[in-house]
């Protein structure tokens, strides 16, 4: 089967990585110059037989549906079913409606300022999180313990100031006390299987330290979610949230990202994402013993019979990440050991990557790299990953010492 993935980060490339272990041929689109098979072509004019959508950009923005109106089987949900990241306010009133554990709300819009400020105070004395109602590629989120920095959060984010239109209509929540995990389901439109569960690391610094991110690394077996907690969390989250969307006449084929927080009343939705995770790729997508090719093409068909296995082996992937990421990252410098990297045993998936006139890959964005080791544990896992971390260099580089410290150390890995 030939194979398009649409998109052009780490995520993708971990996706095309191992599609290629049985599809006929796999090109990315428009991919980067670290991608193998990265074309320029518009996925509406690539000749393929299976299209898998990375971003939620272009699933917000309707993408599945144009393909699918030129009759392409796509992985990959439509823009009705895309709301659920599309709009976070949304999401919650499908959460709600389903009867799906999530954290108390409300939303409000740019004209609701008084209001959302007034639901803010009543949050006292907090922690605060305000987030972004549209996408605001994974930095819309703000968790502060300072009313202050909550209260200046609500009004940049309605007047536009911070995010532009998607700010100007928020979600203010209870914070959820507990682990996060994520659990990404694989569905085809009334049916879902889950993958392997992971946990990322949102915060630029060690410790959870400093502004939020796309993600700087993650990892999985996850200790604390062994299959009783797989179970609950599709039992009372994916599964009521799919039949909520059948209700709607939604029909989702694609990925149900559960981002979750594991609290002492039991698992609750954070959020859905509606396209695989990115760090969370990297490590559960290679660690697949079965065909991902196959899994995906039945569900992007709308009939799933194919059940995904994971090797027992633990995955760690860590970012690698320009100066000045999150805010302003600097890009064009070159990047220096590649092979290296990939003779210390790990995988190197390249992310915000481009390259100069003479052919050197340079940074090109703020997450640059993702490199993943594999292992027989978390902490063998980790060692390949940093080893291979030590051999990548670049001016500016910063990456988090962390990933996956905390679960290495806990014995009696549940797998």
């Amino acid at each position: 089967m030939r194979v398009c993935v649409v998109g052009s980060g780490g995520r993708e490339h971990a996706l095309a990585h191992v599609l290629a272990r049985t599809a006929t041929s796999v090109v990315v689109t428009p991919g980067n110059p670290g991608i193998p098979g990265s074309v320029p072509t518009p996925p509406e004019e690539v000749d393929a037989d299976l299209f898998v959508i990375g971003p939620e950009a272009p699933l917000v923005d309707g993408l599945a549906d144009r393909l699918r109106a030129q009759g392409k089987l796509v992985f990959g949900p439509g823009a009705d079913g895309a709301r659920l990241e599309g709009s976070k306010a949304w999401m919650k009133q499908v959460l709600v409606d389903a009867g799906v554990p999530t954290a108390a709300y409300g939303n409000f819009a740019a004209d609701e300022e008084r209001a959302a400020l007034d639901f803010l105070d009543s949050m006292r004395p907090g922690p605060f999180v305000v987030k972004t109602d549209g996408l605001a590629a994974g930095k819309g989120v703000i968790v502060t313990e300072s009313y202050d920095e909550a209260r200046d959060a609500v009004i940049a984010y309605l007047s536009g100031a911070a995010f532009g239109a998607a700010g100007q209509r928020l979600v203010i929540e209870e914070f959820l006390d507990g682990p996060e995990l994520s659990i990404l389901a694989v569905c085809d439109g009334r049916r879902a299987v889950p993958l392997a569960p992971a946990q990322d690391f949102k915060r630029v610094g060690d410790g959870d330290a400093g502004p939020n991110t796309g993600g700087m690394g993650a990892y999985t077996p996850v200790p604390i979610a062994g299959p009783d907690v797989v179970d609950e969390v599709m039992a009372t989250a994916v599964q009521p949230t799919l039949d909520a969307l059948v209700e709607r006449g939604i029909d989702y084929r694609g990925v149900l990202y559960a981002g979750l927080v594991l609290t002492a009343d039991g698992p609750k939705v954070l959020e859905y994402n509606v396209r695989f995770g990115d760090p969370e790729t990297q490590v559960v997508v290679p660690r697949l013993t079965s065909d991902l090719v196959e899994l995906l093409a039945e569900a992007a068909a709308g009939e799933m019979t194919a059940t995904p296995t994971f090797a027992d082996d633990a995955f760690v992937t860590v970012v690698c990440a320009s100066e000045g990421y999150p805010a302003t990252p600097r890009t064009g410098d070159v990047i220096e050991g590649l092979d290296a990297a990939e003779a210390a045993g790990a995988t190197v998936f390249c992310a915000g990557v481009g390259a100069d006139g003479d052919g050197h890959l340079v940074t090109a964005g703020g997450r640059v790299l993702a490199v993943t080791g594999s292992g027989a544990t978390l902490d063998a896992a980790r060692a390949v990953a940093y080893a291979a971390v030590e051999a990548v260099s670049w001016p500016g580089m910063h990456h988090r010492t962390d990933i996956a410290l905390l679960a290495a150390g806990q014995q009696g890995v549940d797998r």
